[in-house]
């Protein structure tokens, strides 16, 4: 699930269990790719989206932590849309 789907405020707790959610389905997915199965197009489609939710969750769990750090609000950190948490680069 998607950081801005799930409502604000977004604790640290909220944004980890996403990122597990997303994980785990994620896991999944490539578990089946690798039993020789492939995947289909849904599936690789699926996928990537995994990836991209997973950028944004991370990118949001970052935000909240530093807001935190500095003495800001981190209830104020919102997702960043999908193409500019892909553009980052590592």
């Amino acid at each position: 699930m998607a950081p801005d789907q799930k409502g604000y405020p977004m604790d640290d707790r909220d944004v980890l269990a996403s990122i597990n959610e997303l994980v785990d389905e994620e896991h999944r997915l490539r578990a089946h790719a690798g039993g020789g199965q492939g995947l289909s197009d849904a599936e690789r489609d699926r996928l990537r989206q995994l990836e991209e939710q997973l950028d944004q969750c991370w990118d949001l769990l970052r935000q909240r932590r530093a807001r935190a750090e500095f003495g800001q609000d981190a209830d104020a950190a919102r997702p960043r849309r999908e193409a500019e948490v892909e553009g980052y680069l590592q």
